[in-house]
């Protein structure tokens, strides 16, 4: 059987015998794989023509639905993908952060829409006043590259490692053609039958290739985006493609790092923390049999306590159960393949050259259930070096499997300085109960680490672990670690966007950006504006409200009511030395006096309720005598999704009402018509249902 390719809108398979593919737990044959014969630059051609326009037509809102859509679609699938998956080697809780991780960054990332615009583009950061007289200004947007993503994944997460990168990729509005790791493709393409059997995504927004990547990267444009997951060295291989550094096509990189861990000196032998270290190390060097780019593979303890950390960790590991993976007592199952575990044995062996092996064997492991001479089995090892500085193996050396090196400290410096030995990596963590020692460490190391992790028991129960990078936190590192950034929520999807300034008038801008930009021309909504439906309202309907005559007696009683007695507030202090003339008005009593002005409260309307205030700011005194008014325009307008109710027992009121989110535009006036306050008020409007 030959794994099929996705490409162009149809499902090809390569010429020639391919690649031959492994169970890597029997060692029998599963498919083969082959790219030859196919057309590189037609199928970026096809992304560029077919999946790019369709994706750019939709809206945020409408691609993180699409996202929302795929997501409990393939959850429905589990059964399937997790009996392909026991074949890499996996035990079901390897295969649960793979496929499932995978899964819930589809979700993730279908959230992230909400921070978004209902718009194709949005509007990024501040707008900015460029002229006195107020008819100029700049702004920002963020509009999709109109080129395709190619990704270039690793061989140890072929569900995760597809799904976290396209997630984002696809809520920015850009197609991707996935070149999955060959070894384990076999996953992703059953993986990538079903998206596209479900045609949940538009076609051209996703195509797949199994095998050689071939010229591809020969072909890309200065609209595409590479995203590379792997070793450094092949990283810096393609990196210096002729063809990408011609066009300037933008490559994200996440490589192969010495991640570490750090033993916090106030940690005891016995302790909770210790114990909560331990059970870090053991899970981060038998989970996916310790293949993963967070893994870690060097361990820093106080020189005292070495021996003691040592045996502790060796007698953890020598309870883990190692075999078939389908066998629920085994709790390490297999590397993905036999050249995998050549190549770990082969690095072990360069790490040995300073260390020694203090737990495991290269020649030996004790399975159940399973034959070590046909599967791709190795033993947990465990090596020490106890001069650090001395060596440069154990911080350049990756063995990509379940090795890691214990180390010894003198004092934090010296850890700060060793962690930093391994000339940047993804991840590291300390364990520490001492604010001061964590603080030390966090600022010291930072530079060297795209994440940090600050555990200890008051953490450790819902801590997602030292190797989980998490859909809103940017995953990546400096230096070797390939100086890229995945995911990292917002920040994630902005890497697929063009930044572009804009610079107009404030009416011109708004018209364009669909968001009211201050000191543009309102306009007459016809009636008051909590009277129209969501669909009915526009971007620039404006309201000017009736002048209200704030007096010493309002700002009394709203002291009294409110228990706010500071003492701006009281017509008795003495102002000498203060920043006021006289007794001054609460802003919150010119907030509320506000909504007094502006909310239309006699009957019913499609305005449900207040949902919140933002960019609340007080910019001027407001004194007794002074005549405010305010200046009430419609500024953005939001969809809000219903919510999904399974059970009749989840329902609450309102939930099968019809509705959206508007941002108001609330500016304080006063009689000589400056700005004393402004604010963004949040409605939740209903829709017509017409």
């Amino acid at each position: 059987m030959k794994l099929g390719n996705y490409i162009n809108g149809r499902w090809v398979e390569g010429d020639g015998d391919g690649q031959l593919l492994y169970n890597a737990v029997t060692g029998e044959t599963i498919a083969a794989a082959s790219t030859a014969g196919l057309d590189f630059a037609r199928i970026l051609d096809y992304g560029r023509k077919v999946g790019s326009p369709a994706l750019r037509k939709m809206t945020f809102h409408a691609r993180g639905n699409m996202l929302k859509t795929l997501a409990l679609h393939l959850r429905n699938q589990l059964d399937r993908f997790y009996a392909i998956s026991y074949k890499t080697g996996a035990t079901r809780a390897d295969s649960w952060v793979d496929i499932e991780g995978g899964i819930g960054n589809l979700f993730a990332n279908a959230s992230l829409r909400k921070k978004f615009p209902d718009e194709v583009f949005c509007v990024d950061g501040e707008s900015h006043n460029l002229s006195k007289q107020n008819s100029f200004m700049g702004t920002h947007i963020l509009v999709p590259k109109e080129g395709v993503v190619v990704h270039i994944n690793a061989f140890n997460f072929p569900v995760w490692g597809m799904l976290e990168k396209i997630a984002v990729n696809l809520l920015a509005g850009m197609p991707c053609v996935v070149k999955p790791a060959t070894v384990t493709s076999y996953l992703t393409e059953a993986v990538v039958r079903e998206i596209i059997a479900s045609k949940i995504l538009p076609e051209g927004a996703l195509q797949l290739i199994c095998g050689s990547a071939g010229d591809i990267l020969n072909h890309v444009q200065s609209q595409d985006v590479v995203s590379f997951t792997g070793s450094a060295a092949t990283g810096l291989l393609l990196k210096s493609t002729p063809r990408l550094l011609q066009e300037n096509v933008p490559f994200n990189m996440e490589a192969d790092s010495l991640n570490c861990i750090v033993l916090g000196e106030d940690v005891a032998p016995g302790s909770a923390d210790w114990e909560v270290f331990v059970k870090e190390v053991r899970k981060e060097m038998t989970l996916k049999a310790g293949q993963r780019c967070t893994g870690i593979r060097r361990i820093f303890v106080p020189a005292n306590r070495m021996e003691a950390m040592w045996k502790s960790i060796a007698t953890a590991l020598d309870q883990t159960v190692i075999g078939n993976p389908l066998n629920e007592k085994v709790r390490m199952g297999s590397l993905a393949g036999e050249s995998e575990r050549r190549e770990v044995r082969a690095q072990v062996e360069k790490l040995m050259t300073s260390s020694q092996i203090v737990y495991g064997s290269l020649d030996h492991v004790q399975l159940i259930d399973a034959d070590a001479t046909k599967g791709a089995f190795i033993s947990p090892i465990l090596l020490m070096n106890e001069k650090p500085f001395d060596c440069k193996e154990a911080h350049e050396v990756e063995a990509f499997g379940p090795v890691s090196t214990i180390m010894p400290y003198q004092d934090l410096d010296e850890a700060i300085a060793l962690s930093k030995l391994g000339k940047g990596s993804l991840v590291s963590t300390i364990v520490s109960a001492n604010a001061k020692t964590a603080r030390q460490y966090v600022v010291g190391a930072a530079s060297h680490h795209g994440r940090i992790l600050v555990l200890n028991s008051e953490c450790a129960k819902e801590s997602t672990g030292h190797g989980s990078p998490l859909p809103l936190l940017v995953h990546g590192g400096p230096g070797r670690a390939g100086g890229g950034e995945e995911m990292g929520g917002i920040r994630g999807v902005k890497h697929y966007l063009q930044r572009t300034a804009l610079q107009g008038s404030p009416t011109m801008l708004t018209a364009i950006t669909n968001i009211y930009q201050p000191n543009a021309k309102g306009k007459n909504p016809g009636k008051h504006p909590f009277k129209k439906y969501f669909e009915e309202l526009e971007i620039g309907d404006q309201l000017i409200t009736e002048k209200r005559t704030i007096t010493a007696a309002d700002i009394d009683r709203f002291a009294d009511l409110s228990g706010d007695h500071f003492y701006a507030h009281i017509k008795t202090t003495d102002f000498t030395g203060t920043m006021f003339e006289q007794q001054v008005a609460h802003g919150y009593l010119i907030m509320s006096i506000a909504a007094g002005l502006f909310v239309d409260s006699y009957e019913k309307n499609p305005v449900l309720l207040n949902y919140g205030i933002d960019e609340l700011r007080f910019t001027k005194p407001v004194y007794p005598g002074a005549e405010v008014y305010i200046r009430f325009t419609c500024k953005e307008k939001l969809p809000n999704d219903k919510r999904v109710v399974e059970k009749p027992e989840d329902f609450k009121r309102g939930d099968d009402i019809d509705k959206g989110i508007v941002k108001w535009l609330v500016e304080f006036l006063d009689e000589t018509d400056e700005l004393t306050g402004v604010a963004t008020i949040l409605t939740m409007v209903q829709r017509s249902n017409i």
